[in-house]
């Protein structure tokens, strides 16, 4: 009788939505393959709800790639495993810090070295600049990626922001005034499922080279040219004020707390008061520079890692 499949699923998630989304995607496979889950679980967690200064506060070692340390894994890392599924949210435009710590330590390294990989994300809508790191970190440890599945909040981006904040200060997910419930939307989420049968049919051929192109039709990611301008016109003052407010001292420092508190009030002043100009930009972006942002699309709805 024939070994059933491994799969590994290394994921991280403060409000369980991810969690929720791994099970969908990976229910039909309940029984065709034996499915392990690792959940990171930092040395010291994250808060949730987020105290306002606290979520802030730990925007720069984000950005700056210097996440707080991590338990360690409960599985052997080198252990055989026929695919990972490796699930994670975005914090400021950058993986998570529990998996950006996972993906930097030795353990995570050993575990990924020659493996197929698909990353999994639900997220608010900006995900490229940290699928670009985690395109990195996966490179860099000998991972191969094999696919990826992208689901996000399909409001419009100022209507997810407000959502967003709210259910991560104050714990509040449901809908209020005229605003839609935060997070992915349910459909999203029960409909996911269908992303197993390709998962399914690779790991029983062994074949992964065409896992992504075979997800990618079932539209597993959709790319908005909009989202590309707006996300990369927020890369290098995240990167500014990260760089900023990290030389005054190490997260939770008084000292470096007056730079926090600055960078909040003018990140959520600058939303509305430059949304108009930011939008007017972007579609001239969008009109002047289509070719590129065409190509960019194209890139960024595939697995492939640019080497600049």
């Amino acid at each position: 009788m024939s070994q059933l499949p491994k799969i590994l699923v290394v994921y991280y998630t403060q409000t369980g939505q991810l969690k929720r989304i791994i099970d969908h995607v990976l229910a039909p496979l309940q029984g065709k393959a034996e499915i392990q889950f690792e959940e990171i679980v930092p040395v010291k967690d994250f808060p949730f709800p987020w105290p306002k200064q606290r979520f802030f506060d730990t925007m720069p070692e984000t950005v700056l790639g210097k996440p707080q340390p991590i338990q360690p894994l409960k599985i052997n890392p080198d252990e055989h495993f026929d695919l990972v599924l490796l699930a994670y949210q975005p914090w400021f435009l950058s993986p998570s810090q529990p998996i950006a710590a996972f993906l930097q330590s030795e353990e995570g390294k050993r575990l990924l070295k020659g493996k197929p990989v698909v990353t999994l994300l639900g997220c608010r809508n900006m995900w490229i600049n940290a699928q670009e790191k985690v395109k990195r970190y996966l490179h860099a440890a000998g991972a191969q990626l094999a696919g990826h599945i992208a689901l996000v909040d399909k409001h419009p981006n100022l209507v997810s922001l407000i959502t967003i904040l709210r259910w991560a200060t104050k714990g509040k997910k449901d809908a209020f005034f005229i605003f839609p419930p935060a997070g992915v939307q349910e459909k999203e989420i029960v409909e996911s499922s269908r992303f197993a049968a390709p998962i399914g049919n690779a790991l029983a051929s062994k074949e992964f080279g065409d896992l992504h192109q075979n997800l990618l039709a079932l539209n597993s990611v959709e790319v908005d040219p909009g989202l590309i301008v707006l996300e990369m016109r927020g890369v290098k003052p995240f990167r500014f004020w990260a760089n900023y407010i990290s030389k005054a001292g190490e997260p939770g420092n008084p000292a470096r707390q007056g730079r926090v508190t600055m960078y909040r009030v003018i990140l959520l002043a600058a939303i509305p008061i430059l949304s108009p100009f930011t939008t007017v930009a972007g579609w001239l972006q969008l009109t002047i520079g289509r070719k590129k942002l065409n190509e960019d699309v194209t890139y960024y709805k595939g697995i492939q890692l640019r080497e600049n």
